[in-house]
This record gives C-alpha cells, structure tokens and sequence, in this order.
C-alpha cells in the first residue's frame, strides 16, 4: 500500500497500521508506534515512567491519576489552534468548534461549582491566582495570606514568588496550642493591617477552613477574599467537604489533584467581575489557550459530576482519617490531631527522622511521600520535620480501608528501620503486588 506524499517516514508505519486494520488485516503486535520511530528516546523514557507510576503507591498529597479519556484530550488535534481571545471574540479566524469547545468547559464549570462566572483559560494555578491579583490589585496593595511555613503556598505572595515582590504581602499562621488556623487573630491582624485582598486556602494545611467567618473578616475590612481551593477542589466538586463558592469574591483552582484532570487552572467569581478577570487573563497575563488543556478540562468537569466520582472523594476522605490514625496509633503525630480532607501532615521529630531521610526510604521501597515544614519547624525546607502524605492516588486507583492499614504498616516498618535496604527490597515486592492488583485508572473501563 502506497503512504501519501505527506506523510513523513517516522509516521508512515503508524498510517499503515490505520489503513492495513480499516482493510481487515491484522498487524504484529509488537509493531512500533509513530513516536518510538520519531524519538526512541522520549518513547523510552515516557514507557519508563508508566512503569513507574504502575508500580508505586502515591501518596503525594498533590498528585493523582488522570484517566484515559483526560489523556486523549489532552493529546488531541486542538492542540494545533491558536485562539487569542474568548468565544465569540477571537483574533484569530477558524475558531468556530474551539469556540464551542471553551463554551462547554466553561458551561460545565460553573454548573459543577455554582459560580456565575468561570474561566478555564489558565495555563497553571499559579496564572489562576496571578490573573485575579490583576484584576483588582494594583502593585503595592496589600495582601494577607497564610504562611506558607503553615501550610500557605508560594503564589499567595511569598517572598520567593513574585506575588511577593509585586505586592505587600503579611501573613498569618496557626496557634501554637492547636495548629489550627485563630480566626479572632487573623481579624485582630486584618484590622491592623487593612489589607485590599485576604487570601485563603493551602497545601499542607489539614483541616476545613471557615470560609464565612473569612468573608465577614474582609468585609469588615474591605477587602476581596480569594480562596484557592487547588488542593481540595475534587472534594469541593463532589460536596463532601463545604464549598467557598458562595462565600469568596474569587476561588481559583487546579484540575489536576484531587479532580484528576490535566495540569491546568480555573477562576470563578461572580458576573459582576468576569469581565475584570477575564482581561486580566487575556490579554493581562496570557496569549492564546492551550485548547488541548481547556478539552481536558471539560472532560474532567463532567466525570466530576459522576456519581462515580463522587464516591472517589468519599473514600479518599475516608482513607485519610484511616491513615493518620493509622500513623498516630504506631507512634507518629499528626499535625493538628488529624486531618478533615485529603492529606496528613505529620511530625517526624518524636521518631529521631527528618522528612528528607524519611522520604528517601520511602521512595526506595516504592511509597511516594514528600518532604514537608510543619509549623514552627526548626529545620530548612531541604530537611523537614515533616512528611506529607495524600490519599487520592491510591484511591483513584480503587484501594479503600483494608490497604490504607497495610500502607501505614509498611510506612511503619521502613521508617522504623530507615536504613535497612532489606527491609525497603521486602517491602518493595509487597507494594509491587499491590500495585497488579490495583492497576492505574488508565487501563480501566471509562466512565461514561
């Protein structure tokens, strides 16, 4: 069978695939793709990494699975268009399907969070939050924030990011006593300091936080609340843990994490500030969308309305109280006493472990954890004292109550012996074996 003219070499075999299966014939099976013919290198490396993610627990609380048909949007011939612009008003000709395509993401937002408004172009989280600043900060206002020593995330005006160096940024943290978040403390400091925006929201921060109690603070202080809710949106989309929708001016999120979409971001707000957020998106912050991602997002919106999913959230909830109660019964303190979401943060120091030997010996026997400050942490944020842990990948990939308690086991009997490589090879087979049974979600049936 002739190629076409246009079809170069490297994807010839792939096109002879397609045609010899449409005439009925079959192929071998071992028969190599358009990309391990292009690049053996990235096809090699990309074969390396299923492996990998097949054959580890992950407990990164930041971390998940995206399924199959996230994957394929993401992949998709959307990729190839440039659409400056929103729908409807595009500086660029032939977006008519794009056009319906960012309509439908943004339809099935809003209707999956209640927002009045939504825009689904942001490259990242960190664009999400950048572009809300944007829109109604000017440089030099003042921010208030949680520290990201406490929980906080850099985006939220750390001196390490540039929302640090764009704004006057103040934090608050948690009580000492507690390590829970004071809220007559953060309104005595909003007082204070009068800030023109009070930002909610973490990464390492394991409680609910009281999202009307921060809205009555800003607007006794006439500030904007923004809630970024990236960690938790999944929980949030699937209403087992409260929204802050109804309570902020603006809540951004990621779709990746606990929704198990793409990496990507999203703003909601009211009407009354699409059109400030929007311009701050475009032409503020960003060119054109990365359409590919903006299908990926709307594919992710609409599992996220499943019941399916909504069973998902529960359980990971469900197995995150299970492992830090797991953890504190075998010795090691959670911070704040437990957790009310998807992750458990604990304190290393009554073991004799820094986060970053931990997390080494936790990864050498196939448990990904990560290294983590816990309030008021003596050591740098190369070493820690803590380590966080995050149930939505495992179970994305189905585990429930029985392998959380074997995961705290193992957790237990690494760090116990911390340097114990025959340990670490031992328990390596046990989580290789739990991983067949478990296979990730991409192998799966979809959702219809």
């Amino acid at each position: 069978m002739d190629v076409p003219y246009w079809v170069d070499k490297a994807v010839a075999v792939d096109y002879l695939i397609r045609a010899e299966t449409v005439a009925g014939f079959s192929m071998k099976e071992n028969t190599s793709s358009s990309l391990q013919h292009a690049d053996p290198a990235v096809a090699s490396l990309i074969d390396a990494e299923r492996e990998r993610q097949e054959s580890t627990l992950n407990l990164i609380a930041a971390e998940n699975t995206a399924p199959a048909a996230v994957l394929e949007a993401l992949g998709s011939c959307f990729n190839n268009k440039t659409a400056e612009g929103y729908p409807g008003r595009r500086y660029h000709t032939g977006c008519g399907v794009a056009d319906e395509l960012e309509q439908l993401a943004v339809d099935r937002a809003k209707a999956l969070f209640g927002a009045g408004h939504a825009n689904v172009q942001p490259h990242s989280g960190v664009n999400a939050n950048l572009a809300v600043y944007g829109a109604v900060l000017k440089p030099g206002d003042t921010i208030l924030s949680m520290k990201l020593s406490h929980g906080g995330h850099l985006s939220h005006g750390d001196a390490a990011s540039i929302t640090g160096r764009i704004f006057q940024a103040a934090h608050y943290g948690v009580s000492p006593g507690t390590e829970r978040l004071d809220y007559d403390a953060i309104r005595e400091q909003a007082l204070r300091l009068r800030p023109r925006m009070l930002v909610a929201g973490a990464s390492s921060y394991p409680r609910l936080i009281d999202y009307p109690a921060l809205r009555a603070i800003a607007d006794e202080v006439s500030a904007y609340l923004l809630v970024d809710m990236a960690h938790i949106a999944g929980l949030v989309a699937a209403r087992v843990i409260p929204s802050p929708v109804p309570h902020a001016h603006f809540v951004t999120f990621t779709t990746y994490k606990t929704l198990m979409g793409p990496h990507g971001g999203v703003i909601l707000c009211p009407a009354e500030f699409a059109r400030q957020v929007d311009r701050s998106i475009f032409p503020g912050t960003q060119g054109t969308p990365t359409l590919s991602l903006v299908a990926a997002k709307a594919v992710c919106f609409h599992r996220a309305a499943q019941e399916e999913f909504r069973a998902v959230q529960a359980r990971t909830l469900k197995t995150a109280a299970l492992l830090a109660a797991e953890l504190s019964r075998r010795g090691y303190r959670p911070v704040s006493g437990g957790t009310d979401n998807h992750l458990v943060l604990i304190d290393l120091r009554g073991k004799g472990l820094t986060g970053d030997r931990a997390e080494a010996a936790l990864e050498a026997a196939g448990i990904l954890g990560n290294r983590n400050v816990i309030p008021f942490d003596p050591e740098s944020t190369q070493v820690t004292s803590g380590l966080r842990f995050g149930t939505p990948g495992i179970c994305t990939r189905g585990m429930g109550e029985e392998e959380t308690r074997h995961i705290a086991g193992w957790i237990d009997r690494i760090l116990s012996r911390p340097e114990d490589r025959s340990v670490q090879q031992a328990v390596r087979r046990e989580v290789r074996g739990l991983c067949r049974r478990f296979p990730l979600q991409p192998n799966r049936e979809e959702v219809a």
